[in-house]
């Protein structure tokens, strides 16, 4: 028997599949069937075949209290993918790096999470250094911020409250709800600015990344007494036009290709 097809041409169990593992991400990772069915509005029968079939493929997993989560296979799709967005936008990095006389970064958000995904370094002796893959909470940094004032109250709520918000020097925030007015600020300038939060001596401007396949933001990092407060009045501008073009090329390119 042929596969069903959708309105647009596609296999529409196909179409489904994916919605049910976007609804699970919107919920946090998890959810039971029935809200499942609210979220989607799909029959509750479609939804048992096809969460059957994700399971069976290790795309979801089924919790000891009966609610569904997403499953371990996704993280390989998930990670390599991230990576292959940041080997696409160097390019990009490497400009920013030429404009600004600082090291850039892009970062992703990943199971609450930033995570590095590509860096173009200084051509300065001392210079800022953070592999790539490497993974921090997002409330100690800038990237992580830029991205969290781009989300809802609530999921950052949610997402704090997995998380927990460790002191890594004594500038990082650690207070929920003074944290979230300070995401409010950050979201009317455009940018965040990680001031010795992360690393005592090591300022950071970030700027997220509209229309990137998951939460990001690219940034530019240094030693405060290089990367000073009148020289974030100047850089701010540049970063978010490398923000911007990412994002339109975002818009036009097969990240697959």
């Amino acid at each position: 028997m042929a596969p069903e097809r959708s309105g647009n041409g596609g296999v529409q169990s196909l179409q489904r599949a994916f919605e049910l593992l976007e609804r699970l991400a919107d919920a946090g990772g998890e959810a039971s069937l029935s809200e499942l069915a609210t979220s989607s509005g799909l029959p509750m029968p479609t939804i048992h075949r096809l969460i059957r079939t994700l399971v069976a493929l290790g795309y979801v997993r089924q919790n000891t209290n009966r609610r569904y989560a997403l499953g371990a296979r996704l993280i390989r799709l998930g990670e390599n993918a991230s990576l292959q967005f940041g080997t696409w936008a160097r390019p990009l990095l490497a400009e920013l790096v030429d404009e600004v006389g600082e090291t850039a970064n892009l970062a992703v958000l990943e199971r609450d999470e930033v995570v590095y995904v590509s860096q173009v370094p200084s051509k300065h002796s001392m210079r800022m250094f953070t592999e790539v893959g490497r993974r921090l909470l997002p409330h100690g940094t800038g990237v992580g911020k830029a991205i969290l004032a781009e989300l809802p109250p609530d999921e950052v709520r949610a997402l704090l409250a997995r998380t927990g918000m460790p002191s890594y020097t004594e500038h990082t925030h650690t207070d929920v709800e003074k944290f979230l007015r300070h995401l409010a600020k950050i979201a009317k300038q455009g940018y965040a600015l990680d001031e010795s939060e992360q690393e005592l001596g090591v300022r950071c401007l970030a700027v997220p990344v509209a229309g990137a396949p998951t939460p990001a933001a690219v940034s530019v990092s240094g030693p405060e007494g290089r990367l000073t407060k009148e020289a974030v009045t100047r850089i701010a501008p540049v970063v978010q036009r490398i923000a911007a073009a990412l994002s339109e090329q975002l818009s036009t390119r097969d990240l697959s290709a």
